[in-house]
């Protein structure tokens, strides 16, 4: 089932095996568009479930067709630990997807896990996509002289955030920073950086990854027609280019 809502796309598949079917063919087929057009393809990940629901771009024929050298890739939120801890987003994507395909280690942006300092973390993260639009691997929007994305995978939390941007936080009001840090994180742990949502909205394509029942309620207030007396940190997401949302029957029955 496909519909529309505001300038997003959302498609509902019947489960999350369908939704991981239909995710790995819209990121192939991005990807083949990207490296073929300007040579490479830069994609943002995130950490909870989304890992596993990218499993079959690891698998035939994806593994095979897929032009991994091109890929670049970096992290829309990461907690400030260490990468080999098992909090980690980093460790959580090498373990699930990046250990299986042959992206160059290179172009595998993670977090500088030698910095305990978050505010420390989040500077040197930002300095790394600067240092990255100079090597022309990362390009400014036009719109918003923001980096530009090709792709971003989110997810979303059952209270509607997305990153490491909570509701109510002042971090959703974040107008300069490329990267930003929290050490007051409502989950565990507490201390975090993550990309801001001029960073997010200047992308040129997003996929909203959600699927299970217990993030329904989140998914009714976004896509719902009524007006919610609190915005939700999802509801922000609103990209330049495209939003797609790819749910699953029980993420989408309130809906």
């Amino acid at each position: 089932m496909a519909g529309g809502h505001g300038d997003a796309k959302v498609e509902v598949f019947d489960a999350e095996e369908d939704v991981a079917v239909a995710l790995a063919k819209y990121i192939a087929r991005l990807s083949d568009v990207h490296t073929k057009g300007k040579g490479l393809f830069t994609v943002v990940l995130s950490g909870g479930t989304l890992i596993d629901t990218m499993r079959k771009l690891a698998e035939p024929p994806y593994l095979d067709t897929i032009d991994w050298s091109k890929w670049h890739v970096f992290w829309l939120d990461e907690r400030v630990v260490h990468k080999t801890d098992p909090l980690s987003n980093y460790k959580l994507a090498y373990d699930g997807f990046l250990s299986k395909v042959a992206i160059p280690p290179n172009n595998v942006y993670a977090i500088n896990d030698t910095l305990p300092a978050p505010e420390d973390a989040a500077d040197d993260y930002e300095a790394c996509l600067k240092s990255l639009v100079e090597k022309k691997v990362l390009e400014l929007s036009q719109v918003s002289s923001f980096p530009k994305f090709d792709l971003m995978l989110l997810g979303m939390g059952p209270d509607g955030h997305v990153a490491s941007l909570f509701p109510k936080h002042p971090l959703l009001e974040e107008k300069n920073r490329w990267v930003t840090y929290i050490k007051d994180s409502p989950k565990m742990p507490p201390e975090r950086i993550t990309f801001t949502f001029p960073v997010i909205n200047s992308s040129a394509y997003i996929a909203l990854v959600v699927t299970g029942a217990d993030l329904a309620k989140a998914v009714h207030i976004a896509l719902g027609n009524h007006e919610p007396s609190d915005i939700l940190p999802v509801q922000m997401v609103s990209p330049e280019g495209e939003l797609t949302w790819f749910l699953d029957k029980p993420a989408a029955s309130k809906i």
